[in-house]
Formats: C-alpha cells, sequence, structure tokens
C-alpha cells in the first residue's frame, strides 16, 4: 500500500496509528520487572476490575457500558506502582472484556475499543501526586481511543444528518464522562491514599 492509499484510507491509518502505539506501550511496559506482589495486586484488581463492570448501570446495544467505577483497581495499580504497570493490567482487561462482552465489527475497532483504551487508563500513575488529575487524565486517554473508534466506525448509529464527530463527542463525551465523575466521587469518599499505602512499598 503506497502513503497515498495508506492517507486515503481512515482505517489503516488508524490501524497503524493503534499498532505503533501498542507496540511502543508493550516495549515500555516489557522493560518494567514485575515482582511477587506486582502479580498478586495485578491478578486482585483485575478481578475486582471484572466484578465492578458486571454493576452496570447502563448499557449500549452497540457496546460500552456505565458501571460502578469498574476503572478505580486499575488506576489504583497505576498510583501504586507506575503507569507501565497500570497500562499491562488495562491492557490484560481490556483482552478480558473483549472475551467477555464483545462488540466487533472490524479489527482497528478492537484495538480502539478494547486494549488500546484500558491501557491509556494506567496514565493515572504519571500523576499519582494528585489522584483527581489522574482520574482525568486516564479517562482523558481513553476518551481519545473510542472518539476515534466512534468516528471511524460507528458513524452508521449516528442520527441522519449528525456529523459522525458530534455523535461520537456526544456518546463517548456523555458515558466516559460520568463514570470519570463517578471515579471522581469514589477516590473523594474513600481513603485511597491509606489504601496505597496497605498495597505496600513501590518498585
Amino acid at each position: 500500500m503506497t502513503l497515498t492509499e495508506l492517507l486515503s484510507s481512515p482505517s489503516s491509518l488508524f490501524a497503524m496509528t493503534g499498532l505503533f502505539a501498542m507496540t511502543g506501550g508493550c516495549i515500555y511496559m516489557k522493560k518494567t520487572k514485575l515482582t511477587t506482589q506486582m502479580l498478586v495486586y495485578i491478578a486482585l484488581m483485575l478481578s475486582l476490575t471484572i466484578i465492578l463492570d458486571q454493576l452496570r448501570l447502563f448499557h449500549f446495544p452497540q457496546g460500552g457500558s456505565l458501571t460502578l467505577g469498574s476503572m478505580l483497581p486499575i488506576m489504583l495499580i497505576s498510583y501504586r506502582f507506575g503507569p507501565s504497570i497500570g497500562a499491562m493490567t488495562g491492557f490484560l482487561y481490556g483482552f478480558m472484556n473483549l472475551l467477555l462482552d464483545p462488540f466487533i465489527l472490524h479489527p482497528v475497532q478492537v484495538i480502539f475499543d478494547y486494549p488500546l483504551p484500558f491501557m491509556a487508563i494506567g496514565l493515572a500513575g504519571l500523576m499519582k501526586n494528585s489522584l483527581y488529575l489522574g482520574v482525568l487524565l486516564g479517562f482523558a486517554g481513553r476518551f481519545l481511543c473510542h472518539f476515534i473508534s466512534g468516528i471511524v466506525f460507528f458513524s452508521s448509529y449516528a442520527p441522519e444528518g449528525m456529523s459522525p464527530i458530534i455523535y461520537s463527542l456526544t456518546v463517548n463525551g456523555s458515558l466516559i464522562g460520568a463514570e470519570c465523575l463517578i471515579c471522581l466521587i469514589i477516590v473523594k469518599l474513600l481513603p485511597i491514599r491509606r489504601l496505597l499505602d496497605s498495597m505496600g512499598q513501590e518498585h
């Protein structure tokens, strides 16, 4: 495929972007040493994420749901052990979510709706000194992935006459914005710092 053909095909362009992002993330994660403590907490937080994901307040027919803070366990891992471990946990959860609740239109859509957005939640670990900013950053990364997927692959679901950009912004913005707000409220109500301290020392 020539460069001109690539640029004229959004799905191919986004496929390359998504693959580069995933490859870069995997290379970065590969450099991180995993301890037994990390593995235990990753397994625990993955289980908790899956349980919370089942407590859905709303579920779109074409995939996507509003849950009771299901992303918070991944963020806790990110705060405690750093963004690379958080991204790894999100990556694993993305594939579990694909197995448990698949909605597949295109292979590239799978990348942008499953592993990548949950890897992006690991960005919260970049702001471990400001938990609220961490939540906002993690959800901003997740929103960007779903927003791109909505424009490219879900435009046919948009009401007649509505721009795919406005449609994706409205659907993903409201859904992810609401979930972000729920996580911010939970962070405010729970003693997150003490929970992080109870998870042991950073490595």
